[in-house]
């Protein structure tokens, strides 16, 4: 057996058997279900119903509000238009109201759009003052027409519904919210890189701190290449993140489908909604479900998948060579944070140009260059491939991601040569730059 597979077989096994790692392992996915469960728990509660007071002056909104009630929602109208204005401040004040809504007399309904006040003792919700806003408008929008004498059924009928289908130039169908199924599908495998680089990456640079910290290295580095003692940390640490992965995913999967079958607990946040929505929502989605069908068969699913290990690989081998250097320079995990900025930045770069660039404009320059930079390739490219690369590009920067490795690990195992026996001094980026030429 070679030596690196004897360093492999070594961090994996010391990995797999420590407590801490045993530990988290299993208690991890119970807390994360506990949270998810504990949340979707409280999403069923139903939330304080909260009185608000109306004070309505021209007697228009009183009928508009008193509707609401009988739609049994967070907030309850009171009419008490007939009690004193500043009696009822007095309420708000005392917290016998969650607030007033105040509309004054008016000689001109016009003036009203500017002359109502929502009084109370704690700023509202955006969402509660915008549905206020739209109701008092859609009520004084509906008697203008009425003084204007205006239809206002026939202005509803002539009212315009455009949808505008999606076909692709070769005569296939597309289907809307297809572009959100891609990024969804992109953003979740960048995310899920981003992580396990992060956290396993760590794992890596703690491992090397550690046998730095207690001497052990001192006689590792008699027997192996410092080169192939950083290769056997960098894939025995990504074996042992992968078992541990996949048993949070088996042990979450689990335990979520156990809690919503004998628990009776929905474990995704509740929404309420109308029950003309809903079969109208259904409706649609029956017609559309063969439409979605066809444009799900049409997404790359086999490149996807194909590129997300290729990139899953060389992204974490890529900085985990940074990591191990790090942790070959430095004596603690203190003294680390100086050198971590530049190695998580990439990576932050990577996820906001996958958000906010690659959903407008997957095929533009700044997300095909991106695509191709090995320090953000795994994520913006991965958030790319749905909406359809072509396959030179897909090559071109795989080619690039693994060169960069492996000058990379050539480049961190220099540091790693001179900083795996330096001890006692905090190295400067000055010094690493001198380790280089060693």
């Amino acid at each position: 057996m070679s030596i690196i597979s004897l360093i492999i077989k070594r961090e994996f096994v010391a990995k797999v058997r420590n407590k801490s790692f045993i530990v988290m392992t299993f208690l991890s996915p119970l807390l994360f279900v506990g949270i998810a469960a504990f949340v979707g728990y409280l999403s069923t509660m139903k939330a304080d119903t909260k009185r608000v007071a109306i004070h309505d002056e021209t007697g228009l909104f009183v009928n508009e509000f008193n509707a609401l009630n009988s739609e049994n929602g967070e907030y309850v109208y009171h009419d008490l238009s007939m009690i004193d204005v500043k009696f009822l401040k007095d309420s708000i004040t005392n917290e016998s109201y969650e607030g007033l809504l105040y509309i004054p007399k008016v000689t001109n309904a016009k003036d009203l759009e500017n002359k109502i006040q929502f009084i109370s003792n704690e700023s509202p919700s955006i969402s509660f003052v915008e549905n206020l806003q739209d109701i008092v408008a859609k009520k004084l929008t509906k008697d203008n027409f009425e003084k204007a004498k205006l239809d206002t059924l026939a202005i509803h009928e002539a009212q315009a519904q455009v949808s505008i289908s999606q076909v692709k130039a070769s005569g296939e169908e597309s289907v809307k919210g297809l572009n959100e199924i891609k990024i969804a599908i992109g953003g979740s495998f960048g995310y899920l890189i981003m992580m396990f680089i992060i956290i396993y990456g760590n794992m890596v640079m703690r491992s090397v701190i550690e046998e730095k910290t207690n001497r052990i290295v001192e006689i590792i580095i008699s027997s192996v290449k410092p080169f192939q003692l950083m290769m056997g940390k960098i894939i025995g640490t990504s074996l042992a993140g992968l078992l541990q992965f996949s048993i949070w995913a088996i042990i979450g999967l689990t335990l979520m489908f156990a809690a919503s079958a004998f628990l009776g607990i929905d474990a995704t946040p509740v929404t309420k909604i109308h029950p003309e929505m809903m079969n109208s929502s259904l409706q649609g989605f029956a017609l559309n479900a063969k439409t979605i069908i066809i444009g799900l068969q049409s997404l790359p699913i086999a490149t996807i998948f194909f590129s997300f290990v290729v990139y899953f690989i060389g992204g974490y081998f890529l900085y985990s060579s940074f990591y191990a250097a790090i942790g070959a320079a430095v004596d603690s995990e203190t003294d680390s944070q100086q050198f971590l900025l530049p190695i998580i930045m990439p990576l932050v770069l990577a996820v906001y140009i996958g958000f906010f660039t690659v959903i407008n404009d997957p095929h533009g320059t700044i997300a095909t260059v991106f695509s191709m930079i090995p320090l953000t390739s795994p994520i913006v490219m991965l958030m790319r491939i749905p909406f359809g690369v072509p396959w030179w590009q897909i090559a071109i920067s795989i080619t690039i991601l693994f060169a960069t490795f492996f000058f990379v690990v050539w480049f961190a195992s220099k540091i790693y040569r001179v900083g795996i026996l330096m001890y006692g001094k905090k190295p400067t980026w000055k010094e690493l730059y001198k380790w280089l030429k060693y």
